[in-house]
Formats: C-alpha cells, structure tokens, sequence
C-alpha cells in the first residue's frame, strides 16, 4: 500500500465536511485543462486527448499545472467522466470541436440489456493517475476524485455523443421507463466501485457529475437521476485511514431541487451560477456545505470586474461557521479560451478577500 505524505493545508475538506476554516477554500472545474498553454503542450505531445488521459504519469502532469500557477486549495483528478462506459465496450472517440462520441452506442433493448459492469482491470490507468497524482502532491492540498452520474453517462451512451436535446434517451425514459432503470442501476453500480477504486488509491474527495441531470422535468429528475445518484453513495467508501471522505454532488441547472439533494446523503452541493447563494445556504442549513458558483462568462471581462463578482460571491454566502461550508468555484467549469492571467486575478481575489496572502 502506498504511503502518501501528510496533508498540509486540509481547508477544502474540512470546508466540505462543514468544519471550521480559517479561510474559504478555492478550486476550480476545469483547473486542468485547454486554456493552459502548458497543458495544449503536452497535448501535442501525447497525440490526443486520450493518450493524455490514458498515461497516469502524463495525467499526473495535467492535473498538477494548475497548482505551479496558482494557490489553489485542491487538485483534481485529469480524467473524463466517460470513462466508464468506454470500458463497458462502447468505445469512446474524440472528434475536433465536436466533443466526445461512442462508437458503439447504446441503440434498441438488445444492446442495454447486454452491458456489463466493466472489469476494473481496463480502468487500471485512473487508479494509477490518482495514486501518482497524490504522491507527487506531497501533501500539498488534498486530491478530488471523480464520476459522471448514472444519468449523465446514460445521456452519452444512448446519444452516442452529447446532443442539444437529448430526445433518444428521453424518449426511452418515458416509453421504456423499465429499460432505463435497468441501465441506471447498472451505471450506479459501476459508478460506485469505480469511486471506490478512485478511495483506495489516494483520493481524498470525490465529486459527482450530473451535467445533463437539469434538463429533465420535476419528478423525473428525482426518479431517474437524483435516486441514482443516492445509490451510488449508499455504496461508497466514506473513510480512508482513518478520514471522512467528503462527497459532492454537481447537477447542472438543478437549483429548484436543493432540498431533495441535500438529502441524498452527499456532504456537500455544487451549484451553477444561477442560484443565488444567500438563498441556497438558507434552504440548506446545516445539512451540506455548498460550492460555487461564479459564472465562468466572468473570466472574460476586465480586471476589475472579476474582482468585484469574487466578493460578491463571497459576501453572498456570508461568513462561514460551525456546521456551514463554502468551497469558492465556478458555477461551472473554465472555458477553453479563457486567459491564463483572468484565472490569476480571480484566485487573487478570493485569497485577498479571505485576508490570506496571495
């Protein structure tokens, strides 16, 4: 068993399990990623994005970049959340501007009722990412696993790629609400051991997807993406030697439901930028931390005004205390064009408003 380094700074985690902190943890969706000049470097190198990910010492690089930049609080693993169902045998591409695609499909109840949980053998190169990620931490800050949810996976897999309606799998939602369910509970399961396995090799908090959980309706989200998502959690791993591992979950447009999440057993809620976060903390109490939620759009503009929409941000949660929590973030992740320097400012702010030096 690998022998990791002591934590150092345990304010995420402890943000997370609504813990006092001295200051407001920040990290970000997408820290790692295509706005790095560094990272499109070791892109180049790698061939693709997959080769990328699919190397751990390489995958160790990306997710460690945005740490020699800026003081951040925590680091991510460089993964994608399709993961999964590429190792159920669909075949995961990637195609220039298009985002990532399925070779192999989910198409008809033939080809959902034959998948399997994958063999965690052909997932071997993210365990291996974390366990060299965390190590080349040194304890540093703490190391954030991740998984697509049930719902959004089952998105990809029977869209074959992403979709600007996703009427292919709502459609079998609603005419075959059976054949959904079958596919969900084999995604949570296979979700859950992949977490697991992501616990057992050094992460120290894992983060749930549920990019595509807002577009369904009331009562529809709740049965098919959100009861999966509690699934997945009833099954996990919550200590690792000895220390609670927080788990977040993330539903994009899904801030008319933050009561029923934050009783789905997670520790903490991603929110997107359009719930107001004075309202989400008074609507949650003490029953989850909350993380966000500053529009990305606002690494675009001046100086000045990223500065600003940070303490608005700030001082639209409030001040932090014993049993509430704020981890900063974005209300999503960092867009590809966004300038490295916009980042810089932003971290800034957060950590100035904070009183910590920068």
């Amino acid at each position: 068993m690998t022998r990791f380094a002591p934590l150092q700074n345990d304010l995420l985690l402890r943000a997370l399990l609504r813990q006092p902190v001295k200051a407001t943890p920040v990290w970000l969706m997408r820290q790692a990623g295509r706005y790095l000049p560094e990272y499109r470097a070791l892109r180049e190198r790698a061939g693709s994005f997959l080769a990328l990910a699919k190397n751990p010492a390489l995958a160790t690089e990306v997710a460690l970049q945005p740490l020699e930049r800026y003081p951040l609080d925590a680091a991510i693993l460089f993964s994608d959340i399709l993961t999964i169902p590429d190792a159920m045998g669909l075949e995961l591409f990637f195609t220039e501007g298009e985002g990532p695609k399925f070779r192999r499909p989910l198409k008809d109840e033939k080809t959902v009722l034959a998948l399997t949980p994958p063999d965690l053998a052909q997932l071997q190169y993210v365990f291996d990412a974390v366990t060299q990620t965390r190590v080349a931490l040194g304890g540093r800050v703490p190391l954030i696993g991740f998984a697509g949810s049930p719902w959004t996976l089952a998105c990809y897999m029977v869209e074959g790629g992403s979709s600007s309606d996703f009427h292919r799998v709502k459609a079998m939602l609603y005419d075959r609400p059976d054949l959904m369910h079958h596919l969900l509970a084999t995604n949570a399961s296979a979700v859950a051991t992949y977490l697991n396995a992501q616990i057992g090799a050094g992460a120290q908090a894992v983060m749930l997807f549920d990019t595509w959980g807002g577009i369904l309706a009331d009562g529809a989200y709740q049965q098919f993406s959100l009861n999966y998502m509690r699934q997945v959690i009833g099954q996990l791993q919550r200590e690792q030697d000895g220390a609670r591992i927080p788990v977040v979950i993330f539903t994009r447009g899904g801030g008319q439901w933050l009561e029923d999440i934050a009783a789905s057993g997670a520790d903490a809620i991603g929110l997107d930028w359009t719930v107001n976060l004075a309202q989400a903390r008074h609507r949650v109490g003490q029953q989850v931390a909350l993380q966000g939620n500053l529009d990305p759009a606002v690494l675009f503009t001046q100086p000045e005004v990223i500065r600003a929409e940070a303490r608005k941000v700030l001082a639209s949660f409030g001040q932090p205390e014993l049993g509430v929590g704020h981890v900063f973030n974005l209300g999503h992740g960092i867009p590809p064009n966004v300038p490295p320097e916009a980042v810089s400012t932003l971290i800034e702010a957060v950590r100035e408003n904070n009183g910590r030096k920068v």
